[in-house]
């Protein structure tokens, strides 16, 4: 399979990632990459901020849409992070995975953490 890279700073239009309807764009380009039969590398060259609402946006939705076989194939090791930015990443994946395999579950915890109902 050929490689796309995905820089997120360029699809952002800055190096300000924290919002997630600017992750939704990056969700959008790493889909139309799979789509094409391509794999996925990001590139975090040129982010300054960056928060995990953003990169549940961009990367943990893809969880509850694929395999996670299918991405294990399709997504690459990211380029050009900071250990920050591979943890963050790190951590956004593990809960995305651990959503989605038992929602309800993940649901049900949160609403006792927090004492309100999660939608």
């Amino acid at each position: 399979m050929p490689e796309q890279i995905v820089k997120l700073s360029e699809i952002v239009g800055s190096d300000i990632c924290v919002a997630a309807d600017d992750g939704e764009k990056v969700h959008a380009a790493i889909v139309a990459a799979m789509d094409k039969g391509n794999r996925v590398r990001l590139s975090f060259e040129g982010v300054g901020d960056l928060t995990s609402a953003f990169l549940n946006s961009a990367v943990g939705q893809l969880y509850g849409e694929f395999a996670e076989e299918e991405l294990k194939e399709s997504l690459l090791p990211p380029i050009d992070a900071s250990q920050e930015d591979l943890a963050l990443l790190k951590r956004v994946v593990e809960t995305a995975k651990e959503f989605f395999r038992d929602p309800d579950k993940f649901r049900k915890a949160v609403n006792e953490v927090m004492g309100y109902e999660y939608e």
